[in-house]
């Protein structure tokens, strides 16, 4: 029966392997081919966000927390329009936005997969404005629109073919218990891991679709190059003050080569409001 269970195993594996969905990211057109579903990967990171809202200390700064969930909201609905019209409407219901500002003096935000977001308040004094905050918002978001956790998750089931790590069950909607295991180590434990650990390249995208996104929701894109020099300074000055979240990322001189770059497209999208 176990090695029954094994073949099993092994062929729903080649076969998951085999029959991965390929899609494109939205605005940068890339392919990528994913081995995971929605249902699976947002019953994995809805846990931990509920648990890391429970010891969570809300802003006790009411015109902040309105400011981010402002800014939050209107990039919401940008990217829920752009998804509107251009043949992703089904991706909506992947989506329940929620946007806090936490106490914390890490320079630092985040995004779940399915739009929780949280903005640590340390940021804030970087930032110094709205559109800056839209950048950095827009950036978090681009990570959770382009499925760049499930895409981790998706190359590590790859990594793993053959040591039995994915069971019959994983093909079902939801998480099963070796997904689980395997989400803990890809992924870490705990919210903020969910947004953190990505590759340079899905940094570098997340950079361009979060400018895009900006735009679209009226912020002035300009604003990105010296929001950018901004967080280099602090990143200099503060050190381990300025959270990880950013360290994969490519270097400050790349990051505002790349979004000057990526400036002119930017423009596009941009009606002032």
């Amino acid at each position: 029966m176990k090695k029954l269970n094994l073949l099993i195993a092994t062929l729903a594996t080649a076969l998951l392997v085999s029959c991965g969905t390929t899609s494109k990211v939205p605005i940068t057109g890339r392919k990528q081919s994913l081995l995971v579903n929605n249902e699976q990967v947002l019953s994995l990171s809805e846990q931990q966000y509920k648990e890391y809202m429970k010891t969570a200390k809300a802003s006790t700064n009411a015109e902040q927390t309105a400011m981010v969930k402002r800014v939050g909201q209107r990039l919401a609905s940008a990217v829920e329009e752009y998804l509107k019209n251009n043949g992703l409407a089904d991706e909506l219901k992947t989506y329940a936005w929620e946007f806090n500002l936490v106490q914390n003096k890490e320079v630092n935000a985040f995004c779940m997969p399915g739009g929780k977001i949280v903005v640590y308040e340390g940021i804030l004094p970087v930032t110094q404005n709205e559109a800056s905050l839209a950048v950095v918002l827009g950036h978090e978001i681009a990570h959770a629109v382009a499925k760049h956790s499930a895409e981790r998750l998706s190359n590590a089931y790859r990594q793993q073919v053959g040591l039995k790590v994915l069971s019959v069950g994983a093909q079902m909607a939801g998480a099963s218990s070796t997904l689980q295991s395997l989400g803990t180590t890809v992924l870490g434990v705990g919210a903020q891991a969910w947004s953190s650990g990505f590759s340079r390249s899905q940094e570098s995208e997340a950079d361009h679709i979060g400018l895009i996104f900006a735009a679209m929701a009226g912020y002035d894109p300009e604003v990105a190059v010296s929001f950018w020099q901004r967080m280099a300074e602090a990143s200099g000055s503060k050190g381990s003050a300025v959270s990880s979240i950013f360290s994969d990322h490519p270097s400050d001189a790349k990051r505002i080569k790349q979004i000057q770059q990526w400036l002119p497209e930017a423009k596009t999208y941009y009606k002032k409001q």
